[in-house]
């Protein structure tokens, strides 16, 4: 659970490490290259490491979790975007998450907080997209590069209610396990 200090522990960086590698290993395992991109289940670990580790230790393994995967995966021209991304899907899934008195512990509000964090990664990747294809591989206009950015919108919303539906059964039987 988060905890509010602010003095690194030993325990947050192997919790942090070890969340960054299984987010790493479930985007690695199973992933379909896309148009721009790629469909995986990483989405699921920073959902699931959002309830069960708080905002910050979730931004954390999650953007080094998937920048780790772009990185050696062959997408590193996404690194940079997908670290700032995914790390503040982490973060806003696990601050919604944990706003009131939910602690993580209500299920629509987490669904809430997973599909609020799933319409920023979209919308950012549909930015990045355009991004890279404007004013780093300079290959189309802002307007084209805008209309073929959407191309991945599709794959992205799978990519998320899929990450929703693998998380919260991991959720309910990891919460029983450690109360």
């Amino acid at each position: 659970m988060e905890n509010s200090k602010s003095v690194i522990k030993t325990i947050d960086i192997v919790q942090i490490s070890l969340m960054a590698a299984i987010t790493f290993i479930a985007t690695s395992v199973i992933h379909i290259p896309t148009f721009m991109g790629v469909l995986h289940l990483g989405d699921s670990m920073v959902f699931l490491s959002a309830i069960i580790f708080g905002r910050k230790k979730s931004a954390v393994a999650s953007a080094v979790g998937m920048c780790l995967f772009d990185l050696i995966s062959g997408y590193t021209l996404w690194a940079p975007f997908t670290f700032v991304i995914k790390g503040l899907m982490g973060y806003i899934a696990g601050t919604i998450a944990y706003r009131k008195d939910y602690n993580g512990n209500n299920i629509k509000n987490n669904i809430f907080a997973f599909v609020v964090a799933g319409i920023w990664m979209i919308a950012a990747y549909y930015v990045g997209g355009a991004i890279i294809l404007t004013f780093i591989s300079k290959e189309f206009a802002l307007k084209q590069a805008l209309i073929i950015s959407l191309k991945d919108i599709p794959t992205n919303i799978i990519q998320v209610i899929g990450g929703i539906a693998l998380s919260l059964p991991l959720i309910a039987a990891l919460k029983r396990k450690i109360g």
